[in-house]
């Protein structure tokens, strides 16, 4: 993504927040950090936006506020960033991955319904009591919301459900927002996020005031007045300077960015027809239009490619940038290899794995250099 251009459009807006903030010198919790926080919550269409150091420690507290801890389980998928089940293990509970659908690469409701009906431990191969699984992640993979209509239906009542927007904020799902889509919903604004920061940050979302009241104090060391600690909590706070930045550009984001990037997606799905046709590519889902409702943000236009390591080498003496979200799922990672899954455990997450990648994409790229990449790939199948 190419976050000069952006920057160049609104440098002196960001300047002006900026300097507000190095003459007010409130650089923890300053008044930005609200009004950042007001602009979320009425965008997504929630009570509660609280914001946070990271999307990672936005999953933390939102777990952390559920009281999930050693014995617990909670389920979610394997082809994520390992944030997402990270959260989990940090806080001494187990991640159950159940696989991901063919078509969205989000985790497939079917699947979850299917494992509750046997739900076994991965470390000892024993069944689960139902009231030990707390609840379930659900990201927003590559900027489009997981089915979260269809995840409700097959939960049992006690479960709780959060919505891991990292990569979805601004986008929508049946005229709701992403981060507003489940009990809890958490974002994040790493720079290269479709609304990004300079430097770490994110929110965490909710219409609950109980959950949002505990949450406020455990991003603050568990403070519910000065010195006065209701809980053992985090240093998870989100800094002002990061939030004057988000204030300069979630306007642009909100008015003109998502809709760029949508239309930058139907660029590329355009351009790249014709390779799939071919069977060379798959293009991702949703189809994007110009002017169509934002059902995906596009955070990556990521393609399912034959020869997919080839490619990204042919691209890269090009200079044509490419990244692999992600080249291994999570249950095959050294980190979880204590759970014990194996290759074939989740098979469709290990497919896409092995053929995903993604094209540059970000709201200011222009047409032509949409389909010069679209015609570098063209190229690399014809000589290939």
């Amino acid at each position: 993504c190419n976050l000069k251009r952006q920057y160049f459009l609104i440098y002196k807006k960001i300047e002006r927040h900026l300097d507000t903030v190095f003459k007010h010198n409130r650089f923890i919790n300053g008044p930005e950090i609200e009004e950042l926080e007001k602009c979320c919550a009425e965008f997504v269409g929630v009570k509660h936006a609280i914001g946070v150091s990271s999307g990672t420690d936005a999953l933390l507290l939102a777990l952390m506020a559920y009281g999930v801890g050693p014995g617990d389980y909670v389920i979610t998928t394997p082809f994520t960033f390992v944030a997402t089940a990270e959260a989990i293990v940090l806080l001494g509970a187990t991640p159950l991955f159940v696989d991901i659908d063919e078509v969205t690469y989000n985790i497939d409701p079917d699947k979850v319904k299917e494992f509750l009906k046997r739900p076994l431990d991965p470390i000892t191969g024993k069944e689960i009591p139902l009231e030990a699984i707390k609840g379930l992640i659900a990201v927003d993979l590559y900027g489009q919301p997981a089915d979260f209509d269809a995840i409700k239906e097959v939960l049992p009542p006690h479960f709780f459900i959060i919505e891991d927007a990292a990569q979805a904020f601004g986008a929508e799902y049946k005229g709701r927002r992403a981060g507003g889509l489940a009990d809890i919903g958490i974002t994040s604004f790493f720079p290269a996020k479709p609304l990004g920061a300079y430097g770490d940050g994110g929110m965490v979302f909710t219409n609950d005031d109980v959950l949002a009241e505990k949450i406020r104090w455990l991003k603050d060391h568990g403070q519910d007045a000065t010195y006065s600690h209701r809980l053992v909590g985090l240093n998870a706070r989100l800094d002002t300077l990061q939030a004057a930045v988000l204030l300069a550009k979630f306007d642009l984001f909100v008015k003109e960015e998502r809709k760029r990037r949508n239309k930058v997606a139907c660029w590329y799905h355009t351009a790249l027809k014709e390779l799939e046709e071919l069977g060379k590519i798959k293009r991702p889902t949703p189809k994007p239009e110009e002017n169509s409702p934002i059902f995906s943000v596009w955070a990556q236009y990521s393609i399912l490619a034959q020869e997919r390591n080839n490619l990204s080498q042919f691209l890269a003496k090009r200079h044509i940038p490419t990244a692999i979200h992600y080249p291994k799922p999570l249950h095959l990672q050294p980190a979880f290899s204590f759970l014990g899954y194996k290759k074939g455990s989740f098979p469709v997450a290990e497919r896409v794995a092995q053929r995903i990648i993604s094209l540059p994409l970000d709201a200011w790229k222009k047409k032509e250099e949409v389909f010069m990449v679209a015609e570098a790939i063209k190229e690399f199948y014809r000589c290939s």
